[in-house]
């Protein structure tokens, strides 16, 4: 098992894809992903879709484009979840929306009785903040707002181009890029 840095320069960016937006209605995570930042600079990145036995909404396989056929040859999530929890080893989480990421994920890692004593870092708060005047602060349109187009390498409604642009976002709001 790799030890868990403390490092406080290291941050991650996550994000997840879900079966469907209803946490207590049984939905699931089935992709995780975390691109981890160190001194202003994505260092890694870490991403998998999860097995897990759950049907997918219909409403969500449109957004993100995964299906239960694609989740089969996967990892199950005790092995995904303990990668997840070995990459980001304390960094502070940044996300999106962190309640929904958070809370899905604690959810997760609950029923594999594990605990994440990460400390979060909503960007959507921060924008909010930082840009009151935008329509709507939207993972897309924030980032719109802040670079006029999205950054090539991020794929919008997968959770690893969902991550990449969510630490692009942090950066850039913060000064760091």
């Amino acid at each position: 098992m790799v030890k868990r840095s403390q490092n406080n320069k290291t941050f991650c960016a996550i994000d997840i894809e879900t079966s469907g937006l209803r946490l207590i209605g049984g939905d699931r995570v089935i992709e995780c992903a975390a691109v981890k930042i160190e001194n202003s600079e994505i260092i890694s990145e870490f991403s998998t879709l999860i097995n897990v036995l759950c049907n997918i909404h219909p409403k969500a396989k449109q957004v993100h484009g995964i299906t239960r056929k694609m989740l089969i040859e996967q990892p199950y999530p005790q092995e995904a979840w303990m990668q997840f929890l070995d990459f980001i080893g304390y960094s502070p989480l940044i996300a999106h929306n962190a309640k929904f990421d958070m809370g899905f994920i604690r959810h997760e890692l609950l029923r594999l009785k594990k605990r994440l004593p990460n400390k979060s870092i909503c960007t959507l708060r921060l924008a909010r903040k930082r840009y009151p005047n935008l329509s709507t602060h939207k993972l897309e349109s924030v980032a719109r707002h802040i670079f006029g187009k999205i950054p090539a390498d991020c794929n919008l409604h997968r959770a690893l181009g969902d991550a990449r642009l969510v630490a692009h976002i942090w950066m850039a709001m913060e000064g760091k890029r």
